[in-house]
């Protein structure tokens, strides 16, 4: 498997791509380095490991090949209502014709409710913002047939309770994690060696979701109701918590295991052969406690005591009918296997005056399934599970060439090197068909200490498998509040029930893209130690796979995505937007259109994955440097970021395009580091920087802020009493600052943080 990354799409289209590898195949170095706008990497243990942010815990220095001994490192860190503990333990022997290590990682870290955090709140009133607080409460709201609300307990006319709708869920889940990983290399003779790894992984998460709201029609057929008006219905709105606890709990379990093989045999006159194979199975689970929804209408509806709820003093309701209500959760299992063989032959095709034209050729097959399943049932019931079994396989051919036409041995004044590149590959999918795409590269070095170098390419991303056909995670989820709104709506539509369709899309295309890049390295032999370098990209995105920005104000005021909601929808539009999907949150969408009709749905919000039309974006990456030793030791600093100099999208190919830079999409983000050593001990403090962005239609605000966060970094080295072995102190977010403010349900935007986070460490060899 490999992964996609796109620079400049990163806060929208960054993931992982069930396919294969579709970059330079061998590393000969077109354009002085990869394609700057799309880094193709094959399948890393730390992707596979399914760590978030690509990390397992395994120390990288103690993987090299001819590591030799233990290594180990722990760590021991704190927050606000935080704790976090890792550990690493690496065996490895080096007998010179070969190595072995085997590495174990630990790590575990605690939740964050959002009620710990004051920026994660609905309430923004105090700040001339919305106040998102739902009225699902413990006690709840009886709204009469006449559309007069009566708070719990008290029954008062136009009274209400409101509450935070995520205080008891969790802002960070907890989480445990365990991971193995092995090496070996092996030379069998002087033109022949073998390598392998294999991996294991697993990683436990326990996610907290506060008690769901629930809402309901109530009549005089049932025996608790109380009569608040002429007419003998009401409108009911509560939560659980008082008798079923503040929050549920959904556990979920990632597993992955895997070998990767690979034999390098060396033919003479500087070719080689290579055969490489990936076999890879991921299997996971996710259960979601929650309420059966359908059990809570039931009960609305029951006639006797025996089988009705009482929503006005929930634990007055007969045991066995809020067992009922319990007994129920969302189950999805999914089981995604892969297998990657390649054959690669590289070498010199001729010598010329600049050096060897190089030139490598390779096939290679690709095939993966994903077997998924789901079930929303009581507990351990799966008589009506839904599954789907899909599979694909790709067949791929690449070359590339390097030519060298200048080189330090042929080179003259404004002429030290001029090296010209170029691939092809081809790659035939079982599904979406076949597709070729070339890649040129040029590197010119006018003097020895500047290099400039450009690309151009295109690129193909064929939409995942569980993208399209599985659902493992589509349906249609009812809320019974509409946080997600135009600007300055009527606030009385909040309280209204909203449907979210989720998931994969069978309709979904290959994503294309035409790039290029310009850029230099400069590294000036007058000043030691300072490398500047400076890259320019562009790209033209056609059908970007992606979310619909449904959470955030922009989906209303772009009219790109005017046809991914529709406000107060009747039955039938409801009925046909969902088609065939499972309904969750709600018995059916027929229980959403009884009583009052301002009371009935008022959005329907499409967030399956869809292709968004173009994206035309261009910016600059940067990265200044300078690493410097002195008489007391070293001196380092940087500066490194992307400058997005614009940014526009379609809805659809040929369609007309919108600014996000001047609508929910930040143009600058850097990090600045400034750091040294004195003897054994050693400092660094870094600085975050996330732009801040306009947004439009929001009266109540019209930007958000930048985000900006410290970081400090210090060690000491006890080598003069304990050899090899370094003491480490972190501290993230050193000035605890919160992420930016949005008038939204979440109340926060641009980044996030745990707070102010301090990490203990220690690591050694032996």
């Amino acid at each position: 498997m490999s992964k996609l990354r796109v620079h400049a799409l990163a806060m929208s289209l960054d993931g992982y791509v069930a396919g294969p590898n579709q970059d330079l195949e061998n590393g000969l170095g077109v354009g002085g380095e990869r394609l700057h706008e799309w880094v193709f990497e094959t399948r890393t243990w730390h992707e596979m490991s399914g760590q978030p942010g690509g990390t397992t815990g395994v120390d990288d220095d103690f993987m090299a090949r001819g590591f030799d001994g233990i290594g180990a490192t722990a760590r021991y860190g704190f927050a606000d209502n935080y704790k976090t503990v890792d550990g690493n333990l690496t065996v490895g022997k080096d007998w010179g014709s070969g190595s072995l290590f085997v590495s174990y990682a630990y790590a575990w870290h605690d939740n964050i409710l959002n009620g710990q955090r004051d920026y994660a709140t609905a309430d923004h009133s105090g700040r001339g913002g919305t106040d998102f607080r739902i009225t699902g409460c413990s006690p709840g709201n009886i709204t009469s047939g006449e559309g007069i609300n009566f708070a719990l307990p008290g029954l008062v006319p136009n009274t209400v309770n409101r509450c935070e709708p995520g205080d008891y869920s969790d802002l960070y889940p907890r989480e445990e994690r365990h991971s193995v990983f092995a090496g070996l290399t092996q030379d069998l003779s002087e033109s022949i060696s073998f390598s392998a790894t294999a991996y294991w992984s697993r990683r436990d998460t326990t996610t907290l979701t506060q008690q769901p709201a629930s809402s309901g029609i109530i009549t005089a057929l049932n025996p608790y109701f109380r009569p608040l008006g002429i007419l003998p219905f009401q409108t009911v709105s509560f939560s659980f918590a008082d008798v079923f606890g503040d929050n549920f709990k959904t556990r979920s379990r990632f597993e992955s295991y895997g070998v990767t093989p690979a034999l390098a045999i060396k033919l003479g006159g500087g070719w080689q052969l290579r055969a490489e194979s990936n076999l890879g199975r991921s299997y996971n689970v996710v259960r979601q406690h929650t309420i059966n929804t359908s059990a809570v209408s039931l009960a609305l509806a029951g006639m006797t005591r025996a089988t009705a709820l009482n929503p006005y003093d929930l634990s007055a309701t007969n045991p066995a009918v809020l067992a009922t209500i319990l007994d129920f959760e969302n189950y999805g299992e999914a089981i995604q296997e892969m297998a990657q063989n390649r054959v690669i032959l590289d070498g010199s095709v001729a010598t010329i005056a600049g050096g060897d034209i190089r030139l490598a050729i390779g096939a290679e097959y690709y095939y993966e399934n994903l077997d998924s399943r789901i079930s929303q049932d009581r507990r351990n019931v799966f008589t009506n599970a839904i599954g789907s079994f899909s599979s694909r396989d790709v067949k791929s051919l690449f070359g590339e060439v390097l030519v060298p036409l200048v080189s330090s041995s042929n080179g003259s004044p404004g002429l030290r090197g001029l090296q010209i590149s170029g691939s092809v590959r081809y790659d035939d999918y079982s599904d979406v068909g076949g597709t070729t795409n070339p890649k040129v590269g040029l590197n010119y070095k006018p003097f020895d200490d500047l290099t400039i170098r450009g690309n151009y390419g295109t690129s193909f991303h064929a939409p995942s498998l569980a993208d399209t056909v599985s659902v493992a995670d589509s349906r249609a989820q009812i809320f019974p509040y509409s946080p997600f709104r135009p600007p300055n709506s009527n606030p009385a539509n909040f309280a209204r029930p909203m449907i979210v369709l989720a998931g994969g899309n069978p309709a979904l295309r290959p994503e294309t893209a035409d790039t290029w890049s310009a850029g230099f390295d400069w590294v000036p032999s007058g000043i030691r130690g300072l490398k500047v370098s400076a890259t320019y990209w562009n790209i033209r995105f056609t059908d970007a796979i992606n979310v619909p920005p449904i959470t955030q104000p922009v989906l209303f005021t772009d009219p790109n995505y005017a046809s991914y909601y529709k406000l107060t929808p009747t039955l039938a539009e409801a009925q046909a937007a969902v088609g065939d999907l499972i309904v969750t949150g709600a018995p059916n969408l027929q229980s959403l259109y009884l009583g009052n009709p301002a009371s009935w749905p008022y959005i329907i919000l499409d967030g399956r994955r869809r292709n968004l039309g173009q994206v035309h974006t261009d910016g600059i990456d940067f990265d200044l440097a300078y690493n410097r030793p002195t008489g007391f030791g070293a001196i380092n600093a940087s500066f490194a970021g992307t400058y997005t100099l614009s940014r526009k999208t379609s809805g659809y190919v040929g369609g007309p395009f919108s600014d996000n830079l001047k609508n929910g999409v930040g143009r600058f983000t850097f990090v600045a580091t400034l750091g040294g050593k004195i003897g054994d001990f050693i400092a660094q403090a870094r600085l975050n920087h996330r732009g801040g962005y306009p947004i439009l239609g929001d009266t109540t605000q019209s930007r958000v802020s930048a985000f900006d966060t410290v970081d400090l970094f210090l060690a000491y080295d006890l080598g003069k009493v304990m050899k090899d072995t370094m003491l480490t102190v972190n501290v993230d977010n050193v000035l605890d600052q919160d992420p930016p403010y949005l008038n939204s349900l979440t109340g926060y935007t641009n980044g996030g943080t745990l707070g102010r986070m301090v990490s203990f460490g220690i690591r050694t060899k032996f």
